[in-house]
């Protein structure tokens, strides 16, 4: 009798719970999902120990950005790179683990605008921002438009620090 009790509550109480359980088949949605869930919260938290470390003057909402595909990518005041962000291997198949360390020149090819190049450099050399629509190679050696919104990042003193660049696939 009291196990009946119990099978009625256990029964009751799903029934009124918000989480339902999902079919078999939807499992591979949910951990894809979970799964860029968790790589938005690991660099966001990466991102934010940069700031804090760097003593960055100005901070941006990297949650937003990222929950909108933007690929996140910081360097250090040389130019290299020091942070890309998880969802860079969608727009150009490389892991951040294989471009930390290099330049930004490793996105670039023979068809990459030296003119675009120029008019970007000149503004890191100026510390200013610039929004520059740049052909960018991925790792098998194709190519695609990338939309780049790059700043310098200084720190509470006001020295250079970091360059940081938004970038999402141009129309």
């Amino acid at each position: 009798m009291k196990l009946l009790e119990y099978e009625k509550a256990i029964a009751k109480y799903n029934l009124g719970m918000s989480i339902k359980a999902l079919p078999l088949i939807a499992w591979d949605f949910y951990s894809q999902d979970f799964n860029s869930k968790q790589d938005l919260i690991s660099d966001v938290t990466t991102l934010n120990v940069l700031v804090n470390k760097n003593k960055w003057a100005f901070n941006w909402n990297f949650n937003e950005e990222l929950e909108k595909d933007t690929v996140i990518i910081v360097t250090d005041s040389v130019l290299k790179i020091v942070f890309a962000s998880k969802n860079m291997i969608k727009m150009n198949g490389y892991l951040p683990s294989e471009v930390i360390g290099n330049t930004p020149k490793i996105f670039q090819g023979k068809e990459t605008s030296k003119l675009v190049l120029k008019e970007i450099r000149q503004a890191i050399i100026n510390k200013k921002s610039f929004n520059k629509t740049v052909l960018n190679y991925c790792k098998d050696g194709s190519v695609y438009k990338c939309q780049i919104k790059g700043c310098p990042v200084f720190n509470q003193k006001g020295e250079l620090v970091n360059f940081i660049a938004f970038e999402k696939i141009a129309a």
